[in-house]
């Protein structure tokens, strides 16, 4: 049996133009700088360039005007052009079209292009090695595919029958694991050299093959071969007592060894690789002694409102015949004219929220910003922010992920001068930052030859004042991308 009821209940939503200008906030320079083309490219109405006049009739104060309160509440409800305020879309402050006109240029001018240069992959330049070697049909259809069973960090990490079955299955060439093996020791000979190995080991043997023979060079071939286990394990008094060596000649030996690359692929130096560059989205200065913060100029454009768009509205204004169609277009400048302005408005209020943001972060750590000294970091969460600036954890959290500062002590990820705190033996709370700070100092100092293991590291800290248990010394070794003791060995 069905029943109609009343229910009361309160409910928080964001608007669309509220979801809108949390993902403006939360993009970093370049990206924002693409989501304003793809404004501008959706949007006609929006247009770039500084105007003469900067008090402009599409100041904030249109964004109150009751007329527009509830204009994004109509989904399919039409609005009459007649109760459209056209005076408010007009504006006399635009560009002049002199001022848009170029005249550098002559009628001959030829268009010059520069010629895009295409790069050769990791892939393409071993095969074109491969084409150097003389090969039957059946022996190049063969290592083509052992080629392009490479990873990008140089190996083949299948094993024989896996190749011999893939090969017949999805080439159509029938082969066995003795001739895979065969051709395999061809594609060993191709540069970078180690390339093509199963496994690490096979991979630094390939390239000690590759070397002058030296004495040197024959132990290290043979530590590798023979010791491979030992040497993993840095265990170099044994290896030092197997050969009956001494230390210098061992130290050689392993000085060889790491001069190896264990990834051959990554030394590949075509230029198909994208590099991404890091774009400040603020810059710290220390001037006169005082810190003084600047936004990036970049996350400021300066956006109007095409004139073009309005000159259809004063048409339109003075026209005395105002057909259906006429009607309908007057619509669509609205809306056009509605999102542009919006689209100002929240690029505004980006604006302000990032310099506020950042600026109470400066504050607060003001003391590192000073000298640089990252143990003066001091104990800070988003809430401490959110606190100050008066805004929710959750901008804050956009602001600090994805936008980076320029500090005279580098380029710094905003979200690295968080941390939680820790008490030390004076009952003061300090920063986990100062503490791995401190930690990595001890580790950088110590005596390779005797590294510190965990439980020692956690007894010198308590020294310095830091009470701390051997398993948060060990999340802290591993947050730092710190080895254990006996991988930080050395001879």
């Amino acid at each position: 049996m069905l029943k109609q009821f009343l229910n009361l209940k309160l409910s928080q939503k964001l608007s669309p133009q509220q979801i809108q200008l949390m993902k403006l906030i939360q993009l970093p320079t370049q990206a924002f700088e693409q989501r304003i083309k793809e404004e501008m490219n959706e949007n006609p109405a929006l247009e770039t360039g500084k105007e003469e006049d900067d008090e402009d009739e599409f100041e904030k104060d249109e964004f109150d005007n009751e007329e527009f309160d509830d204009y994004d509440e109509f989904e399919s409800d039409r609005i009459e052009a007649e109760d459209i305020n056209i005076d408010e879309y007009l504006s006399n402050d635009e560009t002049p079209e002199y001022k848009l006109q170029a005249n550098n240029y002559s009628a001959d001018d030829e268009l010059i292009s520069s010629p895009l240069a295409s790069p050769v992959t990791f892939h393409q330049d071993l095969l074109n090695q491969l084409n150097t070697f003389i090969l039957s049909e059946d022996e190049r259809a063969i290592a083509e595919f052992l080629v392009g069973s490479i990873d990008d960090m140089g190996y083949i990490r299948r094993s024989f029958q896996e190749l011999v079955d893939d090969m017949a299955f999805t080439q159509g060439i029938y082969t066995d694991e003795e001739t895979v093996s065969r051709i395999l020791q061809i594609v060993h000979q191709l540069e970078p050299s180690g390339v093509g190995a199963q496994d690490l080991q096979e991979c630094l043997l390939l390239q000690l093959k590759h070397k002058t023979p030296t004495q040197s060079i024959e132990l290290a071939t043979d530590i590798l071969q023979n010791n491979f286990d030992a040497f993993t394990k840095k265990h170099y008094e044994k290896l030092q007592q197997r050969y009956n060596i001494s230390l210098e000649s061992l130290k050689n030996a392993v000085g060889e060894i790491e001069k190896l690359n264990p990834k051959p692929g990554n030394s590949f130096t075509g230029n198909n690789k994208m590099i991404e560059h890091v774009v400040p989205d603020f810059a710290i200065r220390i001037v006169e002694g005082e810190l003084e913060l600047t936004l990036n100029g970049r996350n400021a454009p300066t956006l109007h409102v095409s004139k073009d768009y309005q000159d259809m509205m004063q048409t339109y204004k003075v026209s005395a015949d105002k057909s259906d169609s006429q009607k309908d277009a007057v619509q669509f400048i609205k809306q056009k004219l509605d999102s542009a302005k919006w689209f100002i408005e929240a690029i505004r209020q980006r604006q302000e929220t990032l310099f506020v943001t950042m600026n109470a972060i400066m504050h607060y750590q003001a003391e590192y910003f000073l000298d640089g000294d990252e143990t003066k970091l001091k104990p800070m969460i988003l809430k401490d922010i959110a606190d100050m600036v008066g805004m929710d954890i959750s901008t804050i959290s956009r602001v600090a992920n994805s936008k980076y500062v320029d500090t005279p002590y580098g380029t710094k990820l905003i979200k690295e001068f968080f941390s939680e705190a820790m008490m030390n033996d004076q009952g003061e709370e300090v920063s986990t930052l100062e503490i791995k700070k401190i930690l990595q100092n001890i580790i950088e100092a110590e005596d390779k030859q005797k590294p510190y293991p965990d439980d020692q590291l956690a007894d010198l800290l308590k020294e310095k004042g830091y009470p701390i248990a051997r398993r948060t010394i060990a999340k802290y070794r591993e947050q730092l991308d710190i080895p254990v003791a006996r991988m930080r060995k050395k001879i």
